[in-house]
């Protein structure tokens, strides 16, 4: 096997080597499904209660898109105002540091008072927890403009805007995409969260439900589609960033 096939599916090869011995060692040792459920019992549950998967799944997906969508529109917009201005960078960015320090799902009661039960909290929480990684990356592309080629720019009669537009936003497109990758993944862990307090609908919801009845394969079919669903995004925003920033990963590229 080639070296580039080989990395195209090592992903699944260890996935499927890590079912392998999770399964092995349910049967070895006796897990109680009540405790671990093997990936088998996982995979009757997710068959037997598929309808009321896909139906929790489709709202924690569609609300996790809202949300991520306001994080791609306020992150990409302050991210601009942080990275062009080297006051709004030093007077914006720690305060924005202290806020992302703060645990997510300590919003969520005061989401639930201000809005109720519903879809409002999950949108904000999956808003809340993925902004951030966006405007950083903005800022940070727009921010590290390398001083010469904006002289030089100058000289031949740029103006700050055409820089900052014609240059410095196509230089931090693989600052965008990289943020993206990691700001979905985090979205529906911010739509999840929330569903389980303040939501009766949801992958969050479902596994709270599951956790109640004792039906553990069940609570763990919940995360898995969740995984899935946030892996598919990420391969999603990885297919789009190799066919629209491929200069910049030029030289990673193998024949």
């Amino acid at each position: 096997m080639k070296s580039s096939s080989l990395e195209r599916w090592s992903p699944l090869i260890l996935l499927v080597v890590c079912v392998a011995v999770w399964e092995l060692l349910c049967r070895v040792f006796q897990v109680s499904e009540f405790v671990f459920p093997s990936p088998s019992r996982i995979l009757e549950q997710t068959i037997e209660y598929r309808q009321v998967i896909g139906g929790h799944a489709w709202r924690t997906f569609w609300v996790t898109m809202v949300g991520f969508g306001l994080a791609i529109v306020v992150g990409v917009l302050l991210g601009f105002v942080i990275g062009s201005s080297r006051l709004a960078y030093a007077s914006i960015y720690p305060l924005m540091t202290a806020f992302n320090a703060l645990p997510k799902a300590a919003f969520v009661p005061i989401l639930v008072v201000w809005f109720g039960i519903g879809i409002g909290p999950a949108i904000l929480t999956a808003f809340l927890i993925s902004f951030f990684p966006i405007t950083v990356n903005i800022a940070t592309g727009l921010a590290t403009l390398e001083p010469e080629l904006e002289d030089v720019l100058r000289v031949l009669g740029a103006r700050r805007w055409d820089v900052l537009v014609k240059v410095g936003l196509p230089r931090s497109m693989p600052y965008f995409y990289g943020s993206l990758k990691v700001a979905i993944t985090l979205a529906f862990v911010g739509t999840t969260v929330s569903e389980m307090t303040a939501s009766n609908e949801g992958i969050g919801y479902l596994l709270i439900s599951a956790g109640s009845a004792m039906q553990m394969g069940l609570a763990f079919s919940g995360l898995v589609v969740v995984g899935a669903m946030a892996m598919a995004m990420y391969e999603f925003f990885s297919f789009v960033e190799k066919h629209t920033t491929a200069w910049a990963h030029r030289g990673s590229q193998h024949n």
